[in-house]
């Protein structure tokens, strides 16, 4: 069975993406950003990485704070794991909408350093970013620096957490073919 994490982007979406910022450049940069991504910041995304192991943690209990590691049972993630957290966000708001923006269960620093020490190559989630707008970039870059990619936006997790049943699966990940910009969209593939 194969599962589509990606958020389905369509023209509605992009001309409201359009409309909302005047400058050609921007709306060019932007487009990286658009449905499920990941922030590549200043880095270039290895095709060594496209087929994954992934896991799937619900973390949809917590409704406001940090998800820390003793709020999971990580034990089973392992190096070059693709580790994905279902918040309900995606599902409960509207993608793009000011709320969808700044609602968000964070991944604690202690969390994301736990997984960077284990050596995962992605962490996915189904919010606006694994962190608020204020720390956003920085663990974006934080992570891309030490060869991890935060891939948002990612839909059907739900339906993933019923299907694997907390096995692991596995992914595909299909960035578009593009350099120099801060985020790739991507086709994010499950398969139990």
């Amino acid at each position: 069975m194969k599962i589509d994490l990606s958020f389905k982007v369509d023209k509605e979406v992009l001309e409201e993406l359009a409309g909302s910022v005047s400058q050609a450049y921007m709306n060019l940069e932007k487009q990286g950003h658009v449905g499920t991504h990941f922030d590549v910041r200043d880095k270039e995304f290895s095709i060594d990485k496209i087929i994954t192991k992934g896991r799937v943690f619900n973390i949809s209990h917590i409704k406001t704070g940090e998800v820390k590691v003793n709020d999971l049972d990580l034990s089973n993630v392992e190096k070059g794991d693709f580790v994905m957290f279902y918040s309900g966000i995606l599902k409960q708001l509207r993608y793009g909408s000011k709320e969808y923006l700044s609602t968000y269960i964070e991944l604690s620093n202690e969390l994301i350093d736990y997984l960077i020490d284990k050596e995962v190559n992605f962490i996915g989630v189904d919010m606006a970013g694994a962190q608020k707008p204020a720390t956003h970039l920085y663990i974006d870059q934080y992570c891309a620096d030490r060869g991890i990619f935060i891939i948002e936006n990612l839909d059907n997790l739900d339906l993933l957490l019923e299907k694997a049943f907390n096995k692991p699966f596995t992914v595909y990940t299909f960035p578009v073919n593009m350099s120099g910009f801060s985020g790739l969209p991507c086709r994010v593939i499950a398969e139990i």
